[in-house]
């Protein structure tokens, strides 16, 4: 794969070890991120440049690259005051790792069609640990020939890349997989709590269901540390929430009933309520416990 120009706008838990394996396979990487020192921090550890705004590192580039906060998060980076759109060469493509909703992908796609770019919506699931070892999974919205051109490029932080449909396809299909997992992360709970109740070695119980039907990615990865009521890593019960609610309101919006996953939002803000904010969404086991 030809180097590329590209730029990475958004330096949290996932973008910072993103933008590091794009400068590692031989790309010419320049980043952003609102807190500066954020930024600095990733050049003196890893190379590259780093820039004062989204628009003075999208300048010149191939592909930008957002991982950021929310649906207004990716607005201001990309449309807003010294926003990347401003300074994007005609031809250039713009990526978003940004769980955000549908409707903003399909905003800013037009936005950027408008000005002559492209826009892939590319949400990713894997957590920080896959962000740092290169296996996420992304899910893409986006052109056949843009999806082409920015899919060998993101492939060297992913263990999956698959586009799913035009613009918002990426952000739905985000969606689905957060729908899944709330109910997962209930009913592990549960059952964790319940083989405490019950006097059984959780440890054993938990390895051995997870050799059947039971078995998961979140039984595999969270049961021990719920069993042991340890909460401080992972994805944060803010963020679920953020997500959780960007499902909800899509669902009033198509018509589709998500009757667990409303209530799983609901016992999420019961955790927040226990000062659970920070705590790794596994922490639904911990408002079991208490109740």
């Amino acid at each position: 794969m030809s180097s590329r120009r590209i730029a990475f706008l958004g330096l949290g838990v996932m973008g910072f070890p993103m933008a590091a394996h794009l400068l590692k396979a031989g790309h010419e990487v320049t980043v952003y991120n609102r807190t500066a020192s954020k930024a600095a921090q990733w050049v003196e550890r890893h190379g590259g440049k780093s820039a004062p705004t989204p628009a003075v590192a999208a300048k010149g580039q191939d592909i930008v690259f957002a991982c950021v906060g929310n649906d207004d998060d990716l607005r201001q980076v990309t449309i807003g005051q010294d926003g990347a759109f401003s300074a994007m060469s005609e031809g250039a493509i713009f990526v978003d790792h940004t769980t955000a909703s549908a409707d903003v992908a399909r905003e800013l796609a037009a936005a950027a069609s408008g000005l002559g770019l492209g826009f892939v919506d590319a949400p990713v699931s894997g957590g920080q640990a896959g962000a740092e070892n290169g296996v996420l999974t992304i899910m893409c919205g986006g052109s056949e020939a843009d999806y082409a051109a920015t899919e060998p490029v993101m492939a060297v932080y992913a263990r999956s890349v698959r586009r799913l449909g035009p613009v918002g396809s990426g952000q739905l299909t985000k969606m689905v997989n957060q729908i899944c997992i709330a109910g997962l992360v209930q009913a592990l709970s549960e059952g964790v709590a319940f083989a405490q109740k019950a006097g059984l070695d959780v440890e054993a119980v938990l390895d051995v269901i997870s050799k059947g039907a039971a078995g998961s990615w979140q039984m595999e990865n969270r049961g021990k540390t719920m069993n042991a009521g340890k909460f401080d890593f992972g994805f944060a019960v803010d963020w679920m929430r953020k997500d959780l609610g960007i499902c909800l309101a899509e669902a009033r919006n198509n018509g589709a009933q998500l009757p667990v996953t409303s209530l799983v939002d609901q016992f999420y803000a019961d955790v927040q309520a226990m000062g659970g904010n920070r705590w790794d969404t596994s922490s639904l086991v911990a408002r079991l416990k208490r109740s």
